[in-house]
């Protein structure tokens, strides 16, 4: 007997994003002995429960299927709608008779961290009440920190364009002999920032798995002065702390900063600089333009790969698990053993090291 499936984007958008999910789509319109009806939630799961979808077939007829993988955003909409954690909460009742009422058997869900709890808990309690509905994440992020995979679809394009950025800024760096601090998206952790500091030539580069010391920056940063370089760009996380701070919990550093009108250290982090040496200091942010643009040709293969290999778990039956690329392999991990957990960049990562033996600085 054929189920309906239904697929959502959940989370902040990546270029590539709809690049999976035409991989969902397209191979799941294969699946013609298993599969009926291919509905898409717009805004995800909280516009589900709004009653607000769509019939995926109908972009056949207008060509916009095909479309897209190379269309950045997302083609569906998005949500942060975060699942209650008591599985005894009404909305599981709620959602899952809204799903039997579709008929949906099969539950695709495209995100990030938050994303994949959703799945996990959707998962957890279709076991918990004996439900036959099926759930499978599809990763995506730009911050590249979910557990479990090599990579995630959006973390390459993200990288070229903050590379670009922080190669444009050396033009004014030099000419003006400033201090350039590009603010790079990455709350929890700094692969973003550290790939991109690296690849843009970046002086010294801040994340938040290594917590700096603002005396050390600005030694780095006078002692590039002093040997004739007159300028430095630093590559500053969003998430980053200093080591005082790194005492705190996180509660507690949200509220200091807040008290002191401040949502990220990048302007502190000029203003302090400026202050201890005595050298002009800017700040960039390039902010959510890292999220849109033309998807690289890498990313676009690679979440049509982690599309369709959503899809072909259908046919294998291997339910409650999340795509992943590990060792060059295409495969999926059990959501129970990824979800709410973050891939972190360890202090003493090969890329940090590499990073290191250029000179790069990380404040420490």
């Amino acid at each position: 007997m054929k189920k309906n499936l239904i697929v959502g984007q959940s989370g902040g958008p990546t270029a590539v994003i709809n690049g999976s999910l035409y991989g969902v789509v397209t191979e799941a319109m294969r699946h013609t002995e298993e599969i009926g009806e291919i509905y898409g939630m717009i805004n995800g799961i909280e516009g589900f429960l709004n009653g607000h979808m769509m019939d995926m077939r109908s972009l056949i007829e207008t060509n916009e299927l095909a479309l897209l993988r190379t269309t950045p955003g997302s083609y569906l909409g998005s949500c942060r709608y975060k699942l209650p954690e008591d599985l005894n909460d009404p909305v599981y009742p709620l959602l899952f008779n809204k799903f039997t009422s579709h008929g949906i058997g099969y539950f695709f869900y495209i995100g990030g961290n938050d994303s994949m709890d959703t799945v996990s808990k959707l998962s957890r309690y279709a076991k918990k009440i004996n439900s036959d509905i099926r759930f499978i994440g599809v990763p995506k992020t730009i911050d590249n920190d979910i557990f479990g995979t090599d990579v995630t679809f959006g973390f390459h394009t993200a990288v070229d364009i903050a590379t670009d950025a922080l190669d444009r800024l050396h033009t004014t760096a030099n000419s003006h002999s400033r201090i350039l601090l590009c603010e790079i998206m990455g709350n929890k952790a700094g692969w973003l920032t550290l790939s991109a500091g690296i690849a843009g030539g970046a002086d010294i580069i801040l994340i938040p798995e290594i917590p700096y010391d603002i005396d050390k920056v600005c030694k780095s940063v006078q002692k590039r002065s002093e040997s004739g370089k007159n300028f430095s760009i630093v590559a500053v996380a969003e998430g980053c702390f200093d080591k005082e701070e790194a005492k705190m919990k996180k509660k507690e550093r949200t509220r200091l900063r807040q008290e002191a009108g401040i949502t990220t250290a990048t302007n502190r982090i000029a203003a302090q600089i400026q202050q201890k040496t005595g050298l002009e200091a800017r700040v960039c942010v390039p902010g959510h333009m890292l999220r849109g643009g033309s998807p690289s040709a890498y990313d676009r293969v690679l979440a049509t790969q982690f599309g369709v290999y959503a899809a072909e778990l259908i046919r294998e039956e291997h339910y409650g698990m999340s795509v992943a690329k590990v060792g060059g392999t295409i495969t999926a991990n059990k959501l129970d053993d990824i979800a709410g957990k973050t891939k972190f960049v360890s202090p003493d990562d090969q890329l940090v090291q590499t990073a290191r033996n250029l000179g790069i600085s990380f404040g420490d």
